[in-house]
């Protein structure tokens, strides 16, 4: 350890001892009766001491006035620094800010309630490319074509309807397993007008949430769409933190989470200084003769008194 280090941790006693000159400049920038007792006295420096006060000012729990004092080398006067409050161990300190978007849980959502989206929002992507690309699962796919040579597969020149030969089938009942219809009952037609009733109630146009919307869920990114003869009115909310998400949604329906209805707003800028220490302002040493504070005298009236 260095003599420098060993100086620097050690408070200098002449400022240890200033603790009459700190608490002078403590009660001169707080209010009167919230600077307690002496909490203790830290060394920032050569010369340079922190003298800590306990704060009884309500609402500061653990918060201690600080007030630092220095003195020049091979001086004996002791000079004011600074005079801060800051909050000690204990103190009760407000929790760290977190962004709203970050606060944000499914279900916060109100009526009339707009939530933006990011133009980087990795749950949405562009709707087309502007580019005639086969599908990911098409046979003449890259993607198909890197599966199928590493399956060891070989891939049809075209749909079973356009080959000379269609391959073998399997048992019919196979056959409708594959296609999802091996059900032995299905929907009937009222069954399916009592089930668009019931989610047209729940998530519907005439909603609180639809009639404050900025959109309508027809136009929305988060629209999953369903098959079948209901996917002409209704889809599936994939907004985690739109109030319909996961359940099947009116396409007249709209929430303020709509993927197009709002956009990420700017950071907000900080407000300018209130008191710019970086300006110097003009004070005169004598008032102006005109301003009231010391009486107008003539020339005549001074010339008998000479000149000092």
């Amino acid at each position: 350890m260095s003599a420098a280090t060993t100086r620097s941790r050690t408070p200098d006693r002449l400022c240890a001892e200033a603790v009459d000159l700190a608490r002078a400049a403590a009660e001169e920038a707080a209010a009167p009766g919230v600077v307690g007792e002496h909490a203790g006295v830290q060394s920032e420096g050569d010369r340079v001491v922190t003298h800590f006060f306990e704060c009884k000012e309500l609402g500061y729990r653990g918060w201690r006035w600080a007030v630092t004092v220095a003195r020049a080398s091979r001086a004996k006067i002791v000079t004011l620094d600074e005079v801060v409050l800051l909050p000690g161990p204990d103190a009760l300190l407000a929790p760290e800010w977190v962004p709203w978007s970050e606060r944000l849980r499914p279900g916060d959502m109100g009526p009339g309630d707009l939530l933006p989206t990011d133009a980087e929002d990795l749950r949405l992507e562009p709707g087309y490319a502007g580019e005639d690309e086969p599908m990911p699962n098409a046979a003449v796919s890259e993607e198909m074509a890197e599966l199928v040579e590493a399956e060891d597969a070989e891939v049809t020149a075209g749909t079973p309807a356009n080959l000379p030969a269609a391959p073998t089938r399997g048992s019919i009942a196979a056959v409708a397993e594959e296609l999802g219809m091996r059900r032995a009952r299905v929907l009937s037609r009222y069954g399916l007008h009592i089930a668009a009733d019931r989610w047209e109630e729940s998530y519907g146009a005439k909603t609180p949430m639809a009639q404050a919307a900025p959109a309508t869920c027809v136009s929305c990114g988060f629209l999953q769409p369903i098959g079948g003869s209901l996917g002409q009115a209704f889809g599936v909310c994939a907004n985690e933190f739109s109030p319909a998400d996961g359940h099947v949604v009116s396409l007249a329906y709209g929430c303020g989470g709509h993927s197009e209805a709002a956009v990420m707003p700017k950071p907000p800028q900080p407000a300018p200084p209130v008191i710019d220490e970086t300006r110097v302002d003009p004070f005169p040493l004598r008032p102006a003769a005109d301003s009231g504070s010391v009486p107008i005298v003539s020339d005549e009236d001074t010339a008998e008194l000479g000149h000092s």
